[in-house]
């Protein structure tokens, strides 16, 4: 069967399931989603029924949207609202979904724009056409939020055309005959960075992660033939938005790749926070990035969001869940239910297993479960971290020291993830006087970081969520916290001779601006240099961190040689990845348990050390392929 005759049928149920006093416009197929438009909205609305009717009868994605027709235009709906809505409202942003025809308010006052029992709200939406909602605003603004939906507001008629392209390779007819899966190893295995997996079926090819090597800047291996041409590739899924699995990414657009990327809404953002970042320190190094700010929105104009738990098809065989993973802020467990009942293989990308000062523990349940591909970042059979609180009290401990001294203290931290955990642990030891005050700056790309993990405050822990919408009560802006704007600030920072504590990025010393401040203060015996991450083999923080007393960096081509007196001390704790006994407790309580367990992005021995252990525990197949193995899964 054609992907017009499947259209056809699929257009035929839909009209069958559907009452016949509902007027339905049209019948569309936009990426995996079939998209229903109407004149009467309302009408569909009030019927919860009918979404639930139709996605059970097409076993498919179905959305109900108002026709494009009834929809004014964007630019004159935001005009009437600013008027409509009374100023007490304060109304920071309005933001179009063209492919939801939701208008949302962000207000720090929503009851207002809601109107005494919904009244306001339903003046909004009559007088509009849109579907108005109303959300209370980020206590911080997002610069990069705001300018992800302006370029796919501008873009709409493009990404629209993607959806629709998405959405027939999709619906292509699927080989019954023949069928296996099997995965490719193209980086992150028997090492960490440049994380890549292809997982191929009879029909199909999707990429797991697209990443880059922090301390070397390789990448995955492109060239193989199973991954040629790119624009065969189905889809791309990103679990998450650091730049060891998402940092080449735009290089695929740059080479011909069309297709989507999936991935959650926070992970869109941040990865092109970070990309668009990296362009800007290659820049800066007097190097040449591997591509340009135009490849960066490319990859945004065909990035494709999913929240946890919502499953969808990605190919004609190939269906994906995302699940909360508990590393940063988006990271998602993908899992991949392939063929009808075929195989079911998760990958969980960085994966932390235990609830921490933002996120709840990774998710260890799944509908059925044959291959888990999991992470051994602290796999080794020593690699046994202390609690939360543990690591809070030892930073406590060294930060209160340093300032006693009149030292400064140096934080290298990736800007997702652990500057924001850390900034919570100061602040609270700060507000609860179990350590000095003193002034905490925030340079590189934190402090916009964290106005993102703002904007998507489900994706947090429920307190912290409570508290980062409380007045006076949100951590991230208290007063000890000041954001590095500029490079005179810096400079100024590094030259003061008061005591203070610098968080910057990047977390692995391999550029940025956390080497301005080490270059400054590495010759001191007062100052501090205090590890709160994991540091790569071959990376600049991790020669730093074994104790070399002098380093060779380079700047700008030339070499510069210091001489490093500075205190060097790790802190333990406060990694986004599981140790070892929260690895094989999630082992133990994962249900179902997978007949297979394939073990990467992990240093050599530390792979081939979880994967015996696990074998030798539960009695589970593993396997720890180095990169280039091909893995048959069915």
């Amino acid at each position: 069967m054609n992907a017009d005759r499947l259209f056809d049928n699929i257009r035929e149920e839909v009209r069958r399931i559907i009452p016949a006093d509902h007027t339905v416009s049209s019948i569309e197929f936009e990426g995996p989603l079939v998209v229903i438009y109407t004149k009467e909205f309302e009408k569909f609305s009030s019927n919860a029924n009918i979404v639930k009717m139709l996605a059970q009868g097409l076993r498919k994605r179905v959305a109900i949207r108002p026709d494009p027709s009834m929809l004014a235009d964007s630019n004159e709906v935001e005009e009437k609202i600013r008027k409509m809505v009374p100023e007490e409202a304060e109304i920071s942003d309005i933001f179009f979904e063209f492919e939801t025809g939701e208008a949302t308010i962000e207000a720090l006052s929503p009851g207002v724009v809601i109107g005494r029992q919904g009244s306001l709200l339903n003046d909004l939406k009559k007088e509009t056409g849109w579907n108005v909602k109303v959300v209370r605003a980020p206590p911080i603004p997002s610069k990069t939020v705001s300018d992800v939906r302006g370029y796919l507001r501008l873009n709409r008629d493009d990404r629209s055309d993607m959806l629709k392209r998405v959405g027939r390779k999709i619906a292509r007819p699927v080989i019954d005959t023949d069928q296996w899966v099997r995965m490719t190893a193209l980086g992150g295995f028997r090492q960490v960075g440049r994380s890549a997996t292809l997982l191929q079926t009879r029909g199909s090819r999707v990429l797991i992660d697209c990443g880059i090597d922090p301390s070397s800047d390789s990448v995955p291996y492109f060239s193989v033939p199973e991954i040629q041409p790119l624009k065969d590739l189905d889809a791309v899924v990103i679990t998450h938005a650091h730049m060891d699995h998402c940092g080449i990414l735009p290089v695929l657009f740059k080479y011909g790749y069309e297709g989507p990327v999936y991935c959650t809404a926070p992970t869109r953002d941040l990865m092109a926070m970070l990309q668009l970042d990296y362009i800007k320190l290659a820049f800066g190094e007097a190097k040449k990035a591997p591509y340009e700010a135009s490849h960066v929105r490319q990859e945004i104009l065909h990035t494709i969001p999913l929240r946890y738990n919502e499953t969808t098809d990605i190919a004609p065989d190939v269906r994906l869940t995302f699940q909360n993973a508990g590393h940063i802020l988006g990271s998602a467990i993908a899992h991949f239910h392939i063929g009808d009942g075929l195989h079911n293989v998760a990958f969980t990308g960085d994966t932390k297993y235990e609830r921490s000062w933002l996120f709840n523990a990774a998710n260890n349940r799944f509908p059925r479960l044959e291959t888990l591909v999991i992470e051994s970042t602290y796999g080794g059979h020593s690699d046994i971290q202390p609690s939360r609180m543990d690591a809070a009290n030892e930073l406590t401990k060294i930060l209160a020291q340093a300032a006693e001294n009149n030292g400064k203290t140096l934080i290298p931290v990736f800007a997702v993830g652990r500057s924001q955990e850390v900034m919570l642990v100061i602040e609270e030891m700060m507000r609860t006087n179990r350590m000095p005050t003193v002034p905490v700056y925030l340079d590189g790309m934190i402090w916009e970081a964290t106005a993102i993990h703002t904007a998507y405050p489900e994706y947090l822990n429920s307190q912290l969520r409570t508290q980062i919408f409380q007045q006076n009560e949100n951590p991230f802006l208290s007063p000890v916290f000041r954001r590095v704007e500029t490079a005179a600030m810096r400079e100024e920072i590094c030259h003061s001779p008061d005591p203070c504590i610098v968080l910057a990025t990047s977390g692995m010393m391999s550029g940025g601006p956390v080497m301005e401040y080490f270059k400054e203060w590495c010759d001191d015996a007062n100052n501090w240099l205090i590890f709160v991450g994991y540091q790569s083999e071959g990376s600049v923080g991790r020669t730093i961190q074994k104790g070399r007393t002098d380093i060779t960096l380079h700047e700008r081509g030339n070499p510069i040689t210091l001489d490093v007196k500075i205190n060097r001390e790790t802190v333990d704790g406060f990694s986004g990845h599981s140790d070892r006994k929260q690895m094989m407790n999630y082992i133990a309580s994962l249900d179902p348990k997978p007949d297979k367990i394939i073990i990467g992005h992990g240093e050599d021995r530390k792979c081939t050390d979880l994967a015996s252990s696990i074998y030798k525990r539960f009695n589970i197949e593993t396997k720890a392929p180095l990169n280039l193995e091909t893995i048959r899964l069915k």
